[in-house]
């Protein structure tokens, strides 16, 4: 029966808007700027040519040059992001410099004061993290064009040329990929709210083709990202310094606190997108692995961080198929979480491809060309998470979500 329409308007709903995630572009932040207000051109200057300058190894000599900037003339919520952005590229870039075995474990005060001020600002962590990587990191070459690899490009590079750009931008389009995924999730929650059964069943096979299509472009890594590039040259620049052997001690952020600081490097366990499917669809991980996870929600824009905890708060759809004696309803439900599960199979065949293959092979050439690949990392996700071990079993437990048939 469907309600009537007053009970309706009593009715909390779940909205995008009230959490800063956008009905075109889900978790990507739209249209991204490139350029910061003349006052920060020294910034600007060094993160145009941030590659060349850690590849000829003079970052850390440009940046112990640079002036130490005010944060005041961010205006913006967009101008604080790209700052954000900017600074921690040439942070990253100027900790591993040299490769893992000479990391620079103290970030000047020019650096490391507003890095620290404009990350408290926005409420995000002073590291590059997945907010930064890819979801300010996007600009259309035409903006009339569509959404493809083709029509797009980074803001902000590091060392890795075709291969970092195709491994950010992929990823850029699965985020973009995954929104009428967050659509279906909030018309299905809204559908519990309101008892609709019809409009449950809609979101949720509009759910599935969603996180099918996630996994198609995903697919896109394989033609635009080289394997050995990623783990010989790229990984390093995603590490953090928490729970990394090149860095036990975390980094010494100047003029901010006397003890290091440590953070976790940047991980797709940031992304809001699987979170949020998992809390909608009551997936329960390890505690380990939960504990991990809880974690990197403290990487995330705290608005899409908050969205994910609204979901946690909404009535339990699980509770809600089960109860509803409803057999499409639970046909769909599975469905969704089988979906979600070759997701994940699917994640672990790239990343034994790009991690663990990669890593075989770059052991073999080892000696030829110093500093070599980095060795502490091997098992681990640039997370800092042992890295299959952590997949198989996020796996697992979102195949072990499949509810059995009634009767």
């Amino acid at each position: 029966m469907e309600p009537q329409s007053q009970d309706l308007k009593t009715t909390p709903s779940l909205s995008l808007e009230r959490f800063h995630i956008s009905e075109d572009y889900g978790f990507l932040l739209p249209n991204p700027l490139k350029e910061l207000p003349d006052h920060y051109r020294p910034w600007m200057e060094i993160a145009n040519k941030l590659s060349h300058l850690i590849e000829s190894h003079q970052l850390r000599a440009q940046v112990n040059k640079m002036p130490l900037l005010n944060c005041q003339f961010l205006k913006s919520y967009r101008q604080r992001r790209l700052a954000h952005l900017v600074l921690s590229f040439i942070s990253t870039g100027y900790v591993w410099q040299e490769g893992e075995r000479e990391p620079e474990e103290v970030l000047p005060r020019n650096l490391a004061l507003p890095f620290v001020e404009v990350s408290k600002n926005l409420g995000l962590p002073p590291i590059l993290a997945h907010s930064d990587l890819v979801l300010t990191n996007w600009t259309m070459r035409n903006p009339e064009g569509p959404m493809d690899i083709r029509n797009l490009d980074t803001v902000v590079s590091l060392p890795g040329g075709e291969s970092l750009r195709g491994f950010i931008l992929v990823t850029v389009l699965v985020e973009k990929a995954a929104v009428p995924g967050i659509k279906a999730l909030v018309q299905a929650v809204n559908a519990i709210l309101q008892r609709s059964q019809d409009f449950l069943l809609q979101a949720l096979q509009r759910l599935r083709l969603c996180i099918q299509d996630i996994t198609r472009t995903l697919g896109q890594m394989h033609d635009y990202v080289d394997p050995d590039v990623f783990y010989t040259v790229i990984r390093i620049f995603l590490s953090g310094w928490r729970d990394n052997p090149a860095m036990p001690a975390g980094l010494t952020y100047e003029g901010v606190s006397k003890e290091p600081l440590k953070y976790s490097g940047g991980s797709a366990a940031q992304s809001t997108v699987l979170h949020a499917f998992d809390e909608f669809l009551g997936i329960c991980h390890s505690q380990e692995n939960a504990d991990f996870l809880h974690r990197m929600r403290d990487y995330m824009p705290p608005s899409h961080k908050a969205f994910i905890e609204e979901i946690h708060s909404a009535p339990s759809l699980r509770d809600h198929v089960l109860s509803s004696g409803n057999d499409q309803l639970l046909t769909a439900y599975n469905q969704c979480t089988e979906a979600l599960a070759e997701l994940r199979s699917y994640h672990l065949t790239i990343v034994a491809k790009y991690l663990i293959t990669a890593a075989a092979k770059a052991k073999d050439k080892r000696p030829s060309h110093p500093p070599g690949p980095p060795q502490a990392l091997e098992q681990r996700g640039t997370g800092g998470t042992s890295v299959l071990r952590f997949l198989k079993s996020v796996r697992d437990k979102t195949l072990e979500a499949i509810l059995h048939q009634h009767g």
